[in-house]
């Protein structure tokens, strides 16, 4: 297990190329999930100190918190509500360039100015969603759902 991480420097995909492996690193061999899930957004926050960065897990018919790094935030979250919400329900990445632009935006903490959210879907069904929050408008693009999306995938979820 890795126990330093390498902050790195550099454009938004030199950052993710560095810190991805890292995180591979620190999560494999290790079969519990909140643990993994709570080292994933450690390290993505040591890495891109985002305002908010955490996962919600779906629990029968919401979504509830799960492991975070940030300010505290909206415990359950039902289908097809606010971003995270919906993307569960649509079963797709959402990115919000302005959450204020976003019909029916939670608003856990009103520093957020944007946001990307990923569902994690496992034998095509959501299991759960990847949030992220920037106290900056227009921080996330298409370079972070790819990356995102990629670190996603090697998660086991059990």
């Amino acid at each position: 297990m890795a126990e330093d991480l390498f902050i790195t420097l550099g454009t938004k995909s030199e950052k993710y190329k560095a810190i991805i492996p890292q995180i591979r690193a620190l999560i494999e061999g290790e079969d519990d999930i909140t643990a993994n899930l709570a080292n994933i957004t450690a390290a993505l926050k040591e890495q891109f100190n985002w305002l908010w960065i955490g996962f919600y897990l779906v629990r029968k018919d919401e979504l509830v918190l799960g492991p975070f790094q940030g300010p505290v935030a909206c415990t359950r979250i039902r289908k097809g509500r606010g971003v995270c919400g919906t993307s569960w329900e649509k079963a797709k990445t959402i990115i919000v360039p302005d959450v204020e632009a976003f019909p029916g935006h939670i608003a856990c903490s009103s520093a957020s100015k944007s946001e990307i959210v990923i569902p994690i879907i496992r034998e095509n069904v959501v299991v759960g969603v990847l949030d992220v929050d920037s106290s900056e408008l227009n921080q996330f693009d298409e370079a972070d759902q790819y990356f995102l999306e990629q670190l996603l995938e090697s998660v086991q979820f059990k």
